[in-house]
């Protein structure tokens, strides 16, 4: 028998691990080895428990090798196929992965401790139960939320089996945005009634039923929880659910009595809570009023009155001749057009006329917390260039130039107008640069549905098109100067 400090000092090391990774991932130029060493501290825990089971004559290796085998055919195909564009909807869906393991982890472990009979009413029975409580409460919530929340990030989704359009795709559904004022007594509701069945649960930890009720009502508040929410809302609600997916591991932990799975879901309940805060107040919102009054759209549309007439790549070229300042404004339309790479090579080509390029970051730029960083990263754009909004705004009144690549509701001035989801909200001051120049494939309205009036400035070139195709055209613009 191996003395069981020598597992201890295995979890202690893989803690170790995901800490200094963690510190790691908080520079641009540290974050792949922070990201190896995090996957590396992984790798030892999952030895550590493989080891720990085998000792104690407690392991099928037949399930093993084939979840292990399954997981990582899985990951590898998501990691080799899905483009940078859809990571928001990968890393909403890694959150409902994490969810779903600590739920069923809680449910098998109900089911086990019933059919081997409980313990007597006691300290025991009363932890034991409240954990598994919790487990299943927030790691069903975590999975049906972040489902919701991938397919809100995605737009809709395909109908499978349904009659094919030109392009060979099967029928389009737009995942809709819901939630009328009396639905969140519904959720209120559905809380309390989970709350209740985690005391039934202790009360009567051999009735099957209380279990699959808690499922039922967690899963169901998860949806809810999630389908109110409106576009510009959606990155502070998928780094929450990264919260609950580490809170319900831990709760997991506690059930199973392992003890890296207790520090590692308290790491990431910690991290994902903190950066929850940090993105509602940078963009001015209170955590209650984004989970319960829907502040970030209905999801209807305005409609559009206003017409503007596009410019071509060589005017604005001819605008940027001469230019001492531009400040290039990434958003969701330059990871749709995957056009990071065409934006730095424009920064160079102005670089070599001597005029300063910056580049400005909305905390919620996109449709994740830094995804235009690891966007301009991936195109090996100086750290030191990327300036986050309160730094960047005042900038922009010296501005000859602001370049806009896709970003709508982080550029919109309506943010400031008290009224409509994006009151309140900061936005890039781009209004006051000297001369705007948007790159849009229309003059459609952004992710919170409202329209833009930047688009119609008398200061504003549209460049209507595909971001990449738009770019490159603008650079060659820019060569024959």
């Amino acid at each position: 028998m191996v003395d069981p400090v020598v597992w201890d000092i295995g979890y202690l090391v893989s803690a170790s691990m995901f800490i200094v990774g963690i510190k790691r991932l908080s520079s641009p130029r540290t974050a792949p080895s922070g990201n190896r060493l995090g996957a590396q501290g992984m790798l030892l825990a999952v030895i550590v428990t493989l080891l720990k089971l085998q000792s104690e004559g407690i392991i099928g290796w037949e399930l093993i090798v084939g979840g292990l085998a399954v997981g990582s055919l899985i990951g590898y195909l998501m990691a080799t196929r899905v483009e940078m564009t859809g990571m928001p909807e990968l890393v909403a869906l890694f959150n409902g992965f994490g969810g779903a393991a600590s739920a069923l982890v809680g449910l098998s472990e109900a089911l086990k401790r019933i059919s081997e009979g409980v313990p007597e009413p006691g300290v025991e029975l009363y932890a034991t139960w409240t954990a598994i409580g919790l487990s299943a409460l927030v790691g069903w919530i975590t999975l049906s939320g972040s489902l919701v929340a991938m397919m809100k990030l995605k737009g809709g989704f395909y109908i499978p089996l349904t009659k094919k359009d030109d392009r060979g795709r099967s029928r389009w559904v737009s995942f809709p945005t819901w939630g009328p004022p009396w639905l969140n007594y519904v959720k209120v509701l559905l809380l309390l009634s989970s709350i209740i069945l985690i005391a039934m649960t202790i009360q009567e930890p051999e009735n099957k039923n209380w279990v699959y009720s808690l499922v039922a009502t967690s899963t169901i508040l998860g949806v809810l929880f999630v389908m109110p929410i409106g576009g510009a809302d959606m990155p502070v609600v998928v780094s929450l659910l990264n919260s609950l997916s580490g809170i319900a591991a831990a709760f997991t932990g506690f059930v199973i009595g392992n003890n890296v799975l207790i520090i590692a879901g308290s790491m990431v309940g910690a991290a994902g809570l903190i950066l929850t805060f940090i993105m509602c107040k940078a963009m001015n919102r209170e955590l209650f009023d984004v989970l319960f009054k829907a502040f970030g759209g209905s999801g209807e549309r305005d409609q559009l009155t206003r017409t503007k007439v596009g410019s071509d790549p060589e005017e604005v070229a001819m605008v940027l001749d001469g230019a001492q300042k531009v400040i290039v404004v990434p958003g969701y339309g330059m990871a749709v057009s995957q056009s990071q790479h065409a934006v730095k090579e424009f920064a160079d080509l102005m670089e070599s006329m001597d005029c300063e390029v910056l580049y400005a970051i909305h905390p919620v730029a996109g449709r994740m917390p830094g995804h235009m960083n690891v966007l301009l990263a991936e195109a090996n754009v100086p750290y030191e260039k990327l300036i986050e909004m309160d730094e960047i705004n005042s900038e922009f009144p010296d501005c000859d130039v602001a370049v806009v690549i896709g970003a709508n509701d982080t550029t919109n001035p309506a943010a400031r107008s008290g009224e409509g989801p994006l009151a309140g909200m900061p936005i890039l001051d781009v209004d006051k640069s000297s001369i705007v120049v948007i790159i849009k494939r229309s003059l459609s309205v952004g992710y919170a549905g409202v329209d833009n009036d930047l688009f119609y400035m008398d200061k504003t070139m549209m460049l209507f098109g595909d971001g990449k195709k738009m770019m490159n055209q603008l650079n060659s613009a820019v060569k024959e100067l």
